[in-house]
């Protein structure tokens, strides 16, 4: 007796994976702009420019840590510089490439929120210990650096 496709293990994993992850970002984020008015979008495009060098990244390499289009990224980008959270920098080197830096605001609204998210986080992480939560990010680090269909194999 065969098995069909739609029972493959690893479709289950997967959607498991997603589940959760869901799961917590709607209850993370809901939290997070009660507490602090910032949004989980907004919050991971200030958390990420926090903590580059220069408090700044190319829109390109935004879109790559944030997984979304360029041009979703400059949108988002547009909306968080009303805000005035971050400012749009020319590169002094390629007039093609422009920055997204975080300004004094942005860096205080995302300390602000970072306080609560960590906190929101541990009680949603409270079940896990110190070892489950290494295994946990060792994991990610490799799903993340997986390569994935499309992209080519090498034998």
């Amino acid at each position: 007796m065969t098995s069909s496709p739609i029972d493959d293990r690893l479709i289950t994993t997967f959607g498991r994976l997603l589940e959760a992850a869901n799961r917590l970002e709607r209850q993370l984020g809901a939290a997070m702009q009660k507490e602090s008015g910032l949004s989980q979008v907004w919050f991971e495009v200030l958390i990420r420019l926090a903590r580059s060098e220069g408090g700044q990244l190319t829109m390109g390499a935004l879109a790559d840590d944030i997984v979304l289009t360029t041009s979703g990224v400059t949108r988002l980008v547009d909306r968080i510089e009303t805000a005035g959270y971050i400012e749009r920098r020319p590169c002094p080197t390629d007039r093609r490439v422009s920055y997204a830096a975080i300004t004094d605001a942005g860096r205080e609204a995302v300390e602000r929120a970072a306080v609560a998210h960590a906190r929101n986080l541990r009680e949603a992480f409270a079940a896990f210990g110190e070892g489950e939560l290494a295994t946990l990010d060792g994991l990610l680090d490799r799903l993340r650096g997986a390569r994935t269909a499309g992209r080519g194999h090498s034998a």
